[in-house]
């Protein structure tokens, strides 16, 4: 696999970038990875970057979205913070990644079982903790309990851990006029996803940011992908 340079990078279209991170997730799941060098990625980042996404997910141990999405070096940008919320810290990361550094999609990425979600549905306070999980809080407005998500222990945290994803993707645009921009000009996209830590799957969200987006479903990955293939079969 090669490393990810500026010429590989103004060919991916958020559309493709979307697909990049299916597949990849696709062989995770079947336990299979890229055979890459990293020693070579690292000497040939070392002078520079070209990331083709940068994802916003929880600081969960079992959600490192390199491992997931199967990535190398270079190829993502990783913000992470717990009940992967949005504040002013994480949009500026979001705009160097985008504006400054070319990737083409910003994926927000909730997990199944999050335990400061389950936090936040608690009412959890302590010291720090307490005015980060208060921006949960929204999504909890938006979940209704009824008898069917108070069943398991996680069955509501799970349905405010979607809302919460629908809401960040919402924050992004309103809060960061840089972005908005650029998704108004087809330039990104923001998608938003769950990964189940039971199985490994992701699963994207349709949303109304994706109105003029086409958002495919994960297709079975045995080695490389035709997509991947076909991308850097043209450079």
């Amino acid at each position: 696999m090669r490393t990810l340079t500026k010429e590989i990078q103004d060919k991916i279209t958020p559309s493709m970038a979307l697909r990049l991170l299916q597949d990849g997730n696709s062989r995770f799941v079947s336990n299979l990875k890229y055979n890459r060098n990293l020693i070579q990625q690292m000497n040939e980042t070392m002078d520079g970057q070209h990331p083709f996404a940068v994802i916003l997910s929880c600081i969960d141990s079992r959600t490192s979205a390199e491992l997931i999405f199967d990535q190398g070096l270079g190829d993502v940008f990783s913000i992470r913070i717990a009940g992967n919320i949005l504040n002013e810290d994480i949009l500026g990361s979001m705009e160097f990644s985008c504006k400054v550094a070319g990737a083409k999609i910003v994926v927000v990425l909730g997990h199944t079982k999050c335990g400061a979600i389950q936090g936040a549905c608690n009412h959890v306070e302590m010291g720090n903790l307490t005015a980060l999980l208060k921006k949960v809080h929204p999504a909890i407005a938006q979940t209704p309990r009824t008898p069917q998500n108070s069943q398991g222990v996680y069955s509501y945290s799970d349905e405010v851990a979607i809302n919460n994803v629908h809401h960040v993707m919402d924050e992004i645009p309103l809060k960061s006029p840089i972005l908005d921009n650029m998704i108004q000009n087809g330039e990104i996209a923001v998608v938003g996803g769950i990964y189940d830590v039971e199985t490994g799957v992701v699963k994207f969200f349709e949303h109304p940011h994706l109105e003029h987006f086409e958002l495919e479903q994960p297709v079975a990955i045995v080695r490389k992908s035709s997509f991947e293939h076909e991308l850097i079969s043209t450079l």
